[in-house]
């Protein structure tokens, strides 16, 4: 009897040790696809990672990582998707708007989650059925710009302003109801504005030259990763036309840009790992996981090109004040991380 208790309880431990192994190896391979290689996008995809690090760590997981950047290349973009679902992931991340409608409509018959990242208007690109119900296979993150609160700022630094450009890639989703927001407002107001557009860095370089060739008086870009990627070729010129480039996110400020106003890129990579863990670890259903949307309130003002410009930045933050949760001073450098060197 005593060897029989013996054996039980020798194979209970054994059992037990292999539950435990098990979970201790328990892991989750994720696949990101990038749109392209800017500071953004970088800071989204860099803050994923370390906060699946963290909940590795905490959780005795681990995430395999696959990650690819398109580069604007929408057969690329295919492939690198078509790989992910040749690894079998266990979930997709898609970076801005034209990924995630891809991978989207890629992985509809495999029910492989994916989870977005600053997508501007999941509703308006058909992504979700509705903001509280995603309803299908995907939901994430969504960096929604509140174009009003920029223009607030336009008219308190000059209130008068009567010249504004419009600086923007059309084929860009993120930009399509902030653009169309701009120029109702402005039409309201009865100011005039003029349209420039680009589709890769030679251009919009051009449509730079253009704007400074018109002598606008402010340059409005929403979250459009095309003039993101141009912001280093093109703030110095603007700056030195004495003309302040509004924006619609931080990095633009970072890269050399006069104002960065909204979402805190750092804050959503964050916001979009710990949903990645909702749907892998805490088995969330993705069809009925909210998507989360973030109003900070902020403006980043780049103190280099506030000089530039000829103004001073605590009369620029004084005046800010009244439309903005905070404004913090920034910068320029080419990504977040030389912010430290």
């Amino acid at each position: 009897m005593k060897k029989l208790l013996s054996l039980v309880l020798t194979l209970a431990l054994l059992l037990g040790a292999c539950s435990f192994a098990a979970a201790e190896a328990q892991s989750f391979t994720v696949g990101i696809c990038n749109f392209v290689d800017d500071a953004s996008l970088n800071q989204i995809i860099a803050n994923i990672r370390d906060r699946l690090e963290e909940v590795a760590q905490e959780r005795g997981v681990t995430f395999e990582i696959k990650e690819d950047n398109c580069n604007l290349d929408g057969s690329v973009m295919q492939q690198i998707i078509s790989d992910f679902i040749a690894d079998e992931v266990d979930l997709m991340v898609g970076v801005a708007t034209p990924v995630a409608m891809t991978m989207q409509s890629m992985t509809e018959e495999t029910g492989i989650p994916v989870i977005f990242a600053a997508v501007s208007d999941p509703l308006g690109a058909g992504l979700v059925a509705s903001m509280d119900a995603p309803g299908a296979n995907i939901t994430g993150t969504s960096d929604y710009l509140d174009t009003a609160a920029v223009f607030n700022l336009i008219f308190a630094a000059n209130p008068e302003a009567s010249r504004i450009a419009l600086l923007y890639n059309p084929a860009e989703d993120a930009s399509t109801a902030p653009i169309a927001a701009a120029k109702a407002l402005l039409e309201e107001k009865g100011i005039a504005y003029k349209e420039y557009s680009g589709s890769n860095i030679s251009e919009v370089v051009l449509a730079a030259d253009a704007i400074i060739a018109d002598d606008m008086d402010a340059v409005f870009t929403p979250t459009d990763n095309t003039i993101m990627a141009a912001e280093l070729s093109i703030y110095e010129k603007l700056a030195e036309a004495g003309i302040p480039h509004y924006t619609g996110a931080d990095s633009f400020a970072l890269n050399g840009a006069f104002l960065g106003y909204g979402v805190d890129y750092a804050n959503l990579g964050r916001a979009t790992a710990d949903m990645i863990v909702q749907v892998l670890l805490d088995g969330a259903d993705i069809a009925a996981l909210p998507v989360m949307t973030f109003d900070n309130g902020t403006a980043t003002v780049n103190t280099d090109t506030c000089a530039a410009l000829g103004l001073d930045y605590d009369a620029i933050a004084e005046a800010f004040a009244p439309f903005c949760t905070q404004v913090q001073p920034i910068t320029t450098a080419e990504s977040f991380d030389d912010l430290g060197e």
